[in-house]
């Protein structure tokens, strides 16, 4: 992880780039507090990694002018969050597994700032307590789709396969679910 600057539109832009063995491709990643994270692949060069920021600036000025549109939670509300949805993500993750039958390990509640939900190789299933804020669908389809991780560890035809027994309509909460920031 390296700390690194770029101007773009007379602004100094602070960047931080996290290098990943199993990172495809360039993302960009702006924090609630205006900040941009960039991963990417192990072996991707700086150079590379200039012009992708330069060919999305836009995109990238957007989202840090963005940045107002935050709040930020004090972590008493955040622990009273996680609390609160560990027996939701229970339910749903008892109601879903009746029919998959998958076995998992530990259900963690956590306050993340990218992702929903995460399902590890050992079979631990992770879950954003700012689940709370979304619709009961939403939360449904990334429960079903975290448990549906321990049977395909990708985002193969497969995994859409298992996904679509339970969750029919998961490309329009998934399109849906693209537009909620976190």
């Amino acid at each position: 992880m390296t700390d690194n600057y770029i101007v773009i539109d007379d602004k100094k832009i602070a960047y931080t780039i996290k290098k990943r063995n199993r990172q495809r491709q360039i993302n960009f990643i702006v924090h609630q507090d205006g900040t941009l994270v960039v991963t990417a692949p192990k072996m991707c060069t700086q150079k590379i990694i200039v012009r992708e920021i330069q060919k999305n600036q836009k995109w990238i000025i957007k989202h840090i002018g963005n940045k107002s549109q935050y709040v930020t939670v004090d972590v008493c509300v955040i622990n009273h969050m996680k609390i609160a949805m560990k027996p939701i993500i229970e339910a749903k993750l008892l109601q879903f597994n009746s029919y998959y039958n998958f076995t998992y390990n530990r259900v963690t509640i956590r306050h993340q700032k990218t992702r929903w939900g995460s399902c590890s190789s050992e079979g631990n299933l992770n879950f954003n307590c700012k689940l709370i804020c979304l619709s009961n669908e939403l939360r449904e389809y990334i429960v079903a789709h975290e448990l549906c991780h321990l049977e395909e560890m990708n985002h193969s035809k497969q995994f859409w396969y298992l996904v679509e027994k339970t969750i029919p309509n998961y490309k329009e909460l998934r399109k849906e679910l693209k537009n909620v920031k976190i």
